[in-house]
């Protein structure tokens, strides 16, 4: 079994002068839970080589028993300091795909003709899909390939707008996750902020938040046991 994580190469929040990047957590426990269950995981990003952590991710209160193993993993952090170009992988090489959130992706991922192409090449290919949190946002430009939007129909979740407001983040990010998939026609749910919540709805697997990243990868498992 083998699974590609993408993860963001954009490390700038907006004009805030501030960082971002990838979440921790919702690297960590979807590659301990991956890993565990037999997956060989390939990390990529589109500029390849380290990619930048938001460094809110890696403060003390949003610490788990995951992000701390990782921290201490001197494998996984080799391999996360050379992750390949997304540029140089293709879908016949894996068996699924697995996208992080964090802030980053909200601006390159997913503007990324790379990623965009590659997810597509994942459904058409009859493989899951799973992003959780911000990543569901870089759906926006995927489509079907009668040329309709891939969420158009289909039960999704993703970071909600008042998640994104408690994190006062609403008039710096691109775009609003929740709006973007009920704008591109997806039939967007949630709990309540903060809580585990991940839907499934045929290939496509989406997570609400970073809570909900090691959910989102047992889904994923669920999903390639079913396709077996």
């Amino acid at each position: 079994m083998n699974i590609l994580i993408v993860l963001t190469s954009h490390d700038t929040l907006g004009n805030t002068g501030r960082k971002t990047g990838f979440w921790l957590e919702e690297l960590a426990a979807p590659y301990y839970a991956l890993k565990e269950a037999g997956a060989n995981i390939v990390l990529a990003s589109p500029a390849g080589g380290q990619p930048p952590l938001d460094p809110k991710s890696d403060d003390a209160s949003a610490q788990t028993d995951d992000t701390r193993r990782f921290k201490a993993d001197a494998a996984a952090n080799a391999q996360l300091a050379a992750t390949v170009r997304l540029d140089t992988v293709t879908q016949g090489d894996f068996d699924a795909v697995f996208y992080p959130g964090g802030h980053g992706p909200l601006w390159d991922l997913a503007e990324d003709r790379n990623s965009i192409a590659l997810i597509e090449s994942f459904i058409a290919a009859n493989k899951p899909v799973a992003l959780v949190c911000h990543a569901p946002g870089v759906l926006r430009h995927v489509k079907n390939a009668d040329g309709t939007p891939l969420v158009q129909g289909k039960r999704v979740t993703g970071f909600t707008n008042t998640e994104e407001a408690a994190v006062e983040l609403t008039d710096i990010v691109p775009f609003l996750v929740e709006d973007e998939l009920k704008a591109k026609g997806g039939n967007y749910s949630r709990t309540d902020d903060w809580g585990s919540y991940v839907v499934t709805d045929g290939l496509l697997i989406t997570g609400q938040n970073p809570g909900s990243s090691a959910a989102t990868a047992t889904k994923l498992l669920e999903a390639l046991s079913r396709s077996n």
